[in-house]
């Protein structure tokens, strides 16, 4: 094999190798993109439409799933006294501040009895950032709940001060309340919109849902861009390097009987006359 058709491969898979990892990126970002807008058309078809009783749209689980994302629930129970929680590190539109977790026993449905999470709000913190602020007590007796669910967020082993969390997690907020309760909870929870008709008294409200879709797609197309470009630089470079190559010198031919014959007598020929007077 010549030292030129060795480069030529090394050149190729080299290229090749690249423009594999480049197509691999590109489907990591395309998965992105995919999983993406999925996530915003939940958004957009659940965060607007028309409030549903709890156990209609939990239709008798105990678990929210990720299609029931953002969609308004309404719900009768009562706060549990003592048991609320602060969620940490959540700033809301660049302000940091805590977020209000209450547990809501259910009291209607099929799912009276049981425990509902709720992110009642958000409180700015006061002074400095590390300072808890005074945190409104949830209204008493029973109360009329219209409320968006959410999927629960992923435990944590990251320790928290007490009576605050670093994920909104039921059995996580259960620990950490001043007086854990013992009714079973649902496995999820809810971001308030009222309470009795009006919104979370002393609250503020939490940021909207982002419809970014991001930069995953034009991400995809660049590394595929990317995949087409080591491939074809490969073979521009091969090209150039065939061009500017030096061509063989032909081979000499070795001279025939004949031709050595009359060269000998030229030089005889020549030798005599060289030596006349």
């Amino acid at each position: 094999m010549s030292e030129r058709l060795r480069r030529a491969i090394a050149t190729m898979a080299v290229a090749s190798l690249v423009s594999a990892a480049c197509v691999m990126l590109g489907l990591w970002q395309w998965h992105r993109h995919l999983a993406r807008s999925a996530a915003i058309a939940v958004v957009t078809s659940n965060y607007d439409a028309p409030p549903v009783p709890l156990e209609k749209a939990m239709a008798g689980g105990t678990t929210v799933a990720a299609g029931q994302e953002w969609q308004r629930v309404t719900a009768t129970g009562q706060y549990l006294p003592d048991a609320t929680v602060l969620l940490r590190n959540r700033p809301v539109n660049g302000v940091s501040g805590y977020h209000v977790l209450a547990p809501f026993l259910v009291g209607s449905g099929e799912q009276s009895g049981t425990v509902l999470l709720v992110d009642r709000g958000f409180l700015p913190a006061a002074g400095a950032a590390t300072a808890v602020p005074d945190v409104p007590a949830p209204p008493q007796g029973t109360v009329e709940l219209v409320a968006r669910l959410r999927v629960s967020e992923r435990p944590t082993d990251r320790d928290a001060p007490t009576g605050q969390v670093q994920v909104i997690e039921t059995s996580a907020a259960r620990a950490a309340a001043a007086a854990p309760w013992t009714q079973p909870a649902l496995t999820g929870y809810a971001q308030a919109v009222t309470e009795d008709g009006a919104a979370p008294a002393g609250l503020a409200p939490l940021a909207l849902p982002s419809t970014d879709l991001g930069p995953h797609l034009s991400y995809a197309f660049q590394w595929w861009v990317f995949a087409t470009g080591a491939l074809i630089g490969a073979v521009v470079l091969l090209r150039r390097e065939g061009a500017t190559a030096p061509s063989p010198r032909p081979a000499r031919r070795r001279p025939t009987a004949e031709q050595e014959e009359d060269a000998l007598l030229d030089a005889q020929e020549t030798a005599a006359r060289s030596t006349r007077p």
